[in-house]
């Protein structure tokens, strides 16, 4: 019997369309492997809410091998010493493993590769996190893309995808070596358990994955064009956590989508601006591996020097939804009732603290990062920089949402806001996002006490933008 080898999951929790498994069941006998190792990423290490997911995410890997003849080994430490003990352990010739992009994974990769080689090992890296390489779309002169356009208008004019593949038969090790437990891990709160309820909201794994892109292209993304900015409509694809997890690859959406668009060209529109988003994220790690300092610095360096405020009493304030504004505070609410955002209110609640509380995007960032399922370190990182202004292809600095014009305009009838700010629920959408200019008779009917049971706006909005406008004044004049 030939010698085994090793597939280190990471974030690839799948069996379909896994190009490095597929090369790794070709070569011999496959032991699949998944480390948790807490330190890995410093103080990018998994958040709470995304350890949730993992949890359940692994749970059903390893049903998912178990039911095609194999199954998952778990350890927890240093990921270089337990993929050594493994090598010892199993007498494994390789390590297959898919390509990561966060900041640290190429020097991991490198310490893999050597400490195999030292074993006499080799370590086998392959592509499957996304569409395109960041090494094969350059502009005309070579140079990487700053601009998302133009970004993604190179890649549609690249080789098409490869199709997906199955699952590739997986042939047995002669012996396992030991594996942990998974609920010795913790990876799940417990007290308090937050996440109570969220396995009614969510069904983490491959087989959810598949579900979630079926339902989306089948019902929703017909209305996508514009329904996906009313988050009182079910018109988004809720993929983002499977694609952070890898439990779906995204040749898998690619496809799914263009089968779609062929059978019905009428939804061609709607299917390429569900596509360019896939583009947004391709973006997004396209960027970070051109400038892995992204979640820590600025893209831009004029905004190295502008004049952040922290008022820890406001930042509190909108980390606890309860900022005056109804539906900023709607959208931090559903963030920590649900580990999900809206994608619109995402962008509310982001503009309403980089700019009107003047806070760091770097604050925003590591909240969400701790409390959102999908916190994606590239997406996360540039989302925030793009809102806040410093970031590649950035939204101006002059563009300051409104947060009363905001909520008027994309949840007119306050279905969302009222579903998340109860308080506010037998208030006159007249004065629903306003309703400090409610009449006290209003307000008493409505059972609604301003600075009671609901806050009145921790800040002025006209004057929160001049302050704003005032502060990004400050870096024109910066020759960085």
């Amino acid at each position: 019997m030939s010698k085994p080898v090793i597939y280190w999951f990471r974030q690839d929790l799948r069996l379909v369309d896994l190009p490095a498994l597929i090369a790794a069941a070709k070569a011999g006998p496959v032991v699949p492997v998944f480390i948790w190792d807490e330190e890995l990423g410093g103080e990018w290490c998994m958040g709470g809410a995304s350890q949730w997911w993992l949890h359940h995410s692994l749970g059903q890997l390893h049903q998912g091998l178990e039911q095609n003849g194999s199954r998952l080994i778990l350890r927890r430490g240093d990921t270089l010493k337990e993929l050594a003990q493994l090598l010892e352990e199993t007498e494994a010739t390789q390590v297959f493993a898919s390509r990561q992009y966060q900041p640290w994974a190429a020097g991991l990769e490198q310490q893999v590769r050597d400490m195999a080689a030292g074993r006499g090992a080799d370590f086998k890296r392959y592509s499957g996190t996304l569409l395109f390489e960041p090494e094969t779309v350059r502009t005309g002169s070579g140079t990487p893309f700053k601009v998302f356009t133009p970004f993604w208008r190179a890649c549609q004019k690249l080789e098409a995808p490869a199709l997906p593949q199955p699952v590739p038969l997986l042939k047995k090790p002669a012996s396992w070596p030991n594996s942990a437990s998974l609920d010795d891990w913790s990876l799940q709160p417990r007290k308090p358990n937050w996440a109570l309820g969220w396995e009614n909201l969510w069904s983490p794994g491959e087989m959810g994955a598949s579900k979630a892109l079926h339902t989306f292209l089948e019902g929703h993304v017909a209305d996508y064009g514009d329904g996906r900015d009313f988050p009182a409509r079910p018109n988004t694809s809720r993929l983002s956590p499977h694609l952070k997890f890898g439990e779906i690859s995204p040749r898998q959406v690619w496809w799914a989508a263009q089968a779609l668009k062929e059978e019905h060209g009428a939804l061609g529109g709607a299917v390429d601006k569900f596509l360019s988003e896939i583009g947004w994220r391709e973006f997004c790690n396209h960027l970070l591996t051109l400038f892995p300092a992204m979640p820590d610095r600025a893209f831009n360096p004029k905004f190295e020097y502008f004049p952040w405020q922290a008022d820890p009493q406001l930042i509190r304030a909108w980390q606890q939804g309860q900022t005056g504004y109804p539906i900023v505070d709607a959208g931090m609410r559903e963030l920590w009732q649900t580990g999900f955002m809206h994608n619109r209110v995402r962008m509310v609640v982001a503009s309403f603290l980089t700019k009107h509380l003047l806070t760091h995007w770097r604050i925003g960032q590591q909240w969400f990062w701790d409390c959102l399922l999908d916190a994606d370190l590239a997406s996360n990182a540039c989302s925030w920089q793009w809102v806040g202004g410093s970031g590649a292809d950035a939204a101006p600095y002059f563009r300051i949402f409104n947060p009363v014009a905001q909520g008027e305009k994309f949840d007119k009838a306050g279905v969302y806001t009222r579903r998340w700010v109860p308080e506010l629920a037998e208030l006159p959408d007249k004065y629903l996002y306003k309703p400090w200019e409610a009449p006290e008779l209003t307000l008493a009917a409505a059972g609604i006490e301003l600075g009671g049971n609901y806050p009145t706006p921790i800040v002025d909005h006209r004057e929160a933008r001049e302050a704003a406008l005032s502060a990004y004044a400050t870096l024109k004049t910066l020759a960085v």
